[in-house]
């Protein structure tokens, strides 16, 4: 009879006090310790939850909310929420902070982006995000699928508006701009950290690469709003964000989100300090005030936060109706669609439901996987 290996010793839970924790000293903080009392979150749960679940499984899709350990999945997919991630579970890039795996891609389904249009259409979303990690295999980086996804959500939800958030194409122009002649509401590509950080944090990345990204989408539809996003917490100076924001205005863009890093397993990298609410109130009006149209910036951000509002109050071609979801149509959507596939309206009782404040409907969907292509 074997014996068993030995028990591994947990590492220990480390207490600090808020003080530990916003410390900006250049030490990294231990790999278990208990977050600040701003970071929590309620555990996934509910009717919605389960009903938006079973839809991904019976559609054969996967989520970058689970995928990529979001903490906003309990609140998103409890108010109808979700991110779609199809085309695999692997990226040939190795960034420092990503939870998605890295390896060789498999072969991609060309029948996915119509599954998901298709999901769209069931959900009747107001705003979807289209995003995926780096696929450098391909000739074309994944542009094309971009462009089949955008064509196909538009043509199933007219009433949807998109936003596409892209891997850098290895910089090439014309990959790019297959996706901007789909027309998206918003472009986003997101920097993640400042350029110092580039070689741990992105090491097959180039900083003034993406944001030529950013630079090119604007000079291919000026209508269009380009977005990026970045995480705080890896060991940014304020004086370095200030840069990148600069930076930022310099090429056209118009928002940005700014979240806290938050460290998925021992084998990424380490979190170096939180930053706390008040920062991140300074943060959105430091953007505000150097010449950004939109900031979202708060320690749970991601980068489809509030996106639907983005649209609304920006875009000068948004397609939306008015019409918004409250949080019982919502689970009426997912709940009918999972169980038959059909196209309903929601039964007048619930236009009365017991949410009469509205919630904006918003998905993101991932091409081929993840958080921070």
């Amino acid at each position: 009879m074997s014996t068993p290996p030995p028990a591994r010793n947990p590492i220990p839970l480390v207490d600090l006090d808020l003080a530990a924790l916003t410390a900006d000293d250049g030490r990294p903080l231990p790999l278990r310790h208990r977050r600040p009392p701003w970071l929590k979150v309620r555990a996934p749960w509910g009717e919605t939850f389960g009903a938006v679940e079973q839809l991904m499984r019976s559609n054969g899709l996967h989520t970058v909310c689970e995928e990529a350990r979001c903490p906003n999945i309990g609140e998103c997919w409890g108010a109808g929420t979700a991110t779609f991630l199809i085309m695999g579970d692997t990226c040939t890039r190795s960034c420092g902070f990503c939870a998605i795996k890295t390896g060789r891609p498999g072969v991609f389904d060309v029948l996915e982006p119509e599954r998901v249009a298709r999901t769209i259409e069931k959900l009747n979303l107001t705003h979807c995000v289209i995003t995926s990690v780096n696929r450098d295999e391909l000739p074309d980086g994944g542009a094309a699928i971009f462009a089949r996804s955008i064509a196909r959500s538009r043509a199933l939800a007219p009433h949807t508006s998109i936003e596409v958030l892209i891997p850098d194409f290895c910089g090439d122009r014309a990959a790019l701009q297959v996706v901007m002649d789909a027309r998206p509401e918003i472009l986003n590509h997101n920097l993640e950290t400042v350029p110092r950080l580039y070689r741990t944090v992105r090491p097959q990345a180039i900083y003034p690469r993406s944001l030529d990204v950013l630079r090119w989408a604007k000079e291919m539809d000026p209508t269009v709003l380009t977005k990026t996003g970045i995480m705080v917490g890896l060991g940014e100076t304020w004086a370095e964000i200030e840069t990148l924001v600069a930076d930022l205005v310099a090429v056209g863009v118009d928002i940005l989100t700014v979240g806290q890093y938050l460290r998925p397993t021992e084998a990424h990298l380490p979190i170096m300090r939180y930053w706390s609410p008040d920062e991140f109130d300074r943060l959105r009006d430091t953007g505000l005030a150097l010449g950004l149209r939109w900031v979202e910036a708060g320690p749970l951000v991601r980068s489809s936060y509030r996106a639907e509002q983005q649209v609304a109050h920006l875009s000068a071609r948004s397609p939306h109706d008015g019409m918004r979801r409250t949080a019982a149509e919502l689970r009426h959507l997912a709940r009918v669609g999972a169980e038959d596939g059909a196209i309903v309206a929601p039964p007048a009782s619930l236009e009365e439901g017991a949410h009469p404040s509205p919630v904006a409907a918003t998905a993101e969907i991932t091409l081929f996987d993840a958080a921070g292509a």
